[in-house]
């Protein structure tokens, strides 16, 4: 940690730890206990001295006037936002005491931990939410909220989530960005992008929003919402039909490449054009530029698969580089996640072999659901929230709220402010920031560990989430010594087993990451192009195009398209069908829910609004800026409108993550959104959202598919 030549100040050695794959290197100069500049490494590879919008204002929330500073018992009714103050001590036993009388009445089951991403960091989040819950026999929570049918379907298919450096794009010759704006969601990948354009790199963006990325694209092509699966098998229908495809490799490589080749027969042109809307013959030359074109890389991420046919989605885009022989070159083949390069040792995480079996696992995306009866014997009495917002960020809002206000539900939330959760929690405990607390991050975009030293003392009483279950621990009657153990013994643990099984951890310990700040992943990695030697660490040893271990599953063991369940009735081309698909992508100046309160970001990002296009909002009497109603069946929200023509007709797109208690009438996207699962893992589907919008000054109309209660002051 050097010094400046302030002798009063020091600068400190961190990382973002945001829910972003660039997870950022940073310095925080701190003079006297406090946090002066918040700054990026320029030593860092990826980071390379500059932050995202999203985290340059970081310090104005460290000291947000609205940081919850001491514990906090509820002592109105819930939601009423009546509180008292009270201690740690206090907080403790009540906690502690309501848990042990919810296990003696109902067994640990009754008691649901939720967390998700509001930190990356392995201390902070991953050993957060596993060990302290096993211990206790608590339910398990299924984190399928944001890339679980990609995830599963590209380690299904490859092995492995191992990708290929940023750098490396430079030597592409054409990037297919598939359902992806990493403009907004990756932006430190924009940079190498930008030089592989300048020397002659073609990039397609393929998403039905025009978005910051799409801008800057050679071609975008805007194929309706959930029919990209469809659009892949087009291509490789393409590719295989015009013998473009590598039959010798496939053969040696692959499973089940005739299977994929008699699956993608089903998907002419002609077929793919009705389906996505695209035409025909557009679809034939992006097939063949991208089977011609060496090298060429798909890069896509998490939004195009949260949809009811997100799974098979993810493994046809995640075939397609296979098929038009692109895996194994630098510069070629698929980027999706670098996560399983290192993945932790599971037993060093959550000690489970010492713990009683997890009795069961409560799906994250149903939520609102499981609070109202849908999880039984027990039932859900007891529920621990931290490193999440659900009650802003999760499907099917308004089912959530309406578990949150049970009275016999006892709810502890572990946060920084008072977010839509928190409001209706029973005991409220102050969190400590990024910059309070010592964790270790690795990306998911890029092959670097990063050693996050905590710069400033915690302010108020907050504490950390893992001290918290330390004390949590011990006021059960826990007496492990691994629930005992500090942040840095934490780490130093996962280390040591992690990398007696993981060669590319050879090296790194954690004295060496508290030195350097910054690590990369074994020397071996830093020029590794994925998948080279043509072997993939699947069951077979092979890429696998027909995959058995779904068909074990009962699933489908090829990639095939079917519309989302929520779309089954949905006539595109029929102007009597008046509702619209509304995707609620990332704000360019949120981490989902994280960051909506700092007023920089709130003002730039603007009030609440959704996308429409101007054919439909002529149809609807909507002029840009008018304030509209967003509705179904599961509810309603109150929007501002930007008519543009950004998205295509019969789309709409608001991005998430604004809070509901800073939205008119206390709601957002999610009241809107479904609950039901993907094809795949148990994936949200948030994008497979039929909607209708209408002007906020007009009464309930007859054109409104599901009648709902209106906003107050409307008729």
């Amino acid at each position: 940690m050097p010094a400046t030549t302030d002798d009063r100040a020091r600068v400190v050695r961190g990382a973002c730890p945001h829910d972003c794959p660039d997870t950022c290197a940073t310095l925080t100069t701190v003079r006297d206990g406090r946090a002066i500049l918040f700054k990026a490494d320029p030593e860092h590879p990826i980071t390379q001295g500059w932050l995202c919008a999203k985290v340059r204002p970081y310090l104005d929330r460290v000291y947000h006037p609205d940081r919850l500073l001491y514990p906090l018992r509820r002592v109105g009714p819930k939601g009423s936002g009546r509180w008292e103050r009270i201690s740690w001590d206090e907080a403790i036993a009540e906690i502690t005491s309501r848990w042990k009388a919810i296990i003696a009445e109902h067994g640990a089951a009754a008691i649901l931990p939720y967390s998700y991403s509001g930190t990356l960091g392995l201390v902070q989040n991953t050993v957060t939410a596993a060990r302290l819950w096993n211990r206790m026999g608590a339910s398990g929570l299924e984190r399928s909220i944001c890339g679980a049918a990609a995830e599963t379907a590209v380690q299904m298919t490859y092995g492995a989530r191992w990708a290929p450096a940023m750098a490396d794009v430079e030597h592409s010759k054409l990037v297919l960005i598939w359902g992806h704006n990493p403009a907004s969601t990756s932006p430190h990948f924009m940079p190498f992008l930008r030089r592989a354009q300048r020397n002659g790199t073609r990039v397609v963006v393929i998403d039905p929003r025009r978005t910051r990325t799409a801008r800057s694209a050679d071609l975008h092509l805007r194929p309706r919402p959930a029919t990209d699966g469809a659009l892949a098998l087009g291509m490789m229908h393409v590719i295989f039909r015009d013998g473009l495809h590598d039959e010798e490799w496939l053969e040696a490589h692959t499973v089940g490449w005739r299977d994929l080749r008699d699956r993608a027969a089903e998907y002419p042109p002609e077929r793919v054009a009705a389906i996505t809307g695209l035409p025909a013959e557009q679809i034939v030359a992006l097939a063949r530029d991208f089977a011609t074109t060496k090298p060429a890389l798909l890069k896509f991420s998490d939004g195009v698969q949260r949809h009811g046919n997100g799974g098979q989605t993810a493994r046809a885009l995640a075939c397609l580089p296979a098929v038009a022989g692109q895996v194994g070159r630098r510069g070629g083949g698929l980027f999706y996640s670098t996560s399983d390069y290192v993945s932790w040792d599971g037993e060093a995480v959550s000690h489970a072999s010492e713990c009683p079996p997890v009795p069961r696992i409560v799906n994250m995306n149903r939520l609102g659901a499981a609070l109202q009866g849908e999880v039984t014997d027990p039932p859900i009495m007891a529920l621990y929230v931290f490193c999440a917002n659900p009650a802003a960020s999760t499907p099917d809002r308004g089912a959530i709220l309406a578990g949150l206000q049970r009275e016999d539900l006892f709810t502890v939330v572990h946060e920084l402010f008072m977010t839509d959760t928190a409001q209706y929690a029973d005991i409220v405990l102050p969190a400590t920031s990024q910059l309070e607390h010592v964790d270790l991050h690795k990306g998911y975009g890029h092959r670097f560990l990063q050693y996050n030293h905590a710069a400033i003392p915690p302010l108020g009483e907050a504490k950390s989430d893992w001290d918290v279950m330390r004390l949590l621990a011990a006021a059960m009657g826990y007496d492990e010594p691994w629930l005992q153990q500090s942040a840095e013994e934490v780490i130093a643990e996962i280390l040591d087993a992690t990398r007696a099984r993981n060669p590319w951890l050879e090296g790194i310990t954690l004295e060496r990451l508290q030195r350097e700040g910054t690590v990369p992943i074994g020397a071996e990695v830093a020029n590794l192009v994925p998948f080279a030697d043509g072997r993939f660490p699947t069951p077979s040893g092979k890429l696998e195009l027909r995959c058995d271990a779904l068909a074990a599953m009962g699933l489908d063991p090829v990639p095939d398209w079917t519309p989302p369940a929520e779309f089954a009735d949905l006539a595109w081309d029929d102007p009597a069908d008046r509702r619209l698909v509304l995707i609620s992508g990332a704000a360019h100046h949120f981490v989902s829910s994280s960051l909506a309160n700092v007023p920089k970001l709130a003002a730039l990002e603007g009030t609440p609004y959704v996308e429409i296009n101007p054919e439909d909002a002529a149809a609807r009497g909507i002029a840009d800026g008018d304030d509209v109603v967003v509705e179904n069946a599961r509810g309603w929200c109150r929007l501002r409108a930007v008519v543009t023509d950004d998205v295509p007709p019969g789309v709409a797109v608001s991005p998430k993550g604004f809070w509901g208690i800073h939205s008119p009438y206390d709601r957002n996207i999610n009241n809107t959104t479904s609950a039901a699962l993907a094809d795949l893992a148990g994936q949200s589907t948030f994008h497979s959202n039929l909607v209708e919008i209408r002007p906020a000054a007009a009464a309930v109309s007859d054109v409104t598919v599901h009648p709902l209660a209106a906003p107050a002051g409307e008729s």
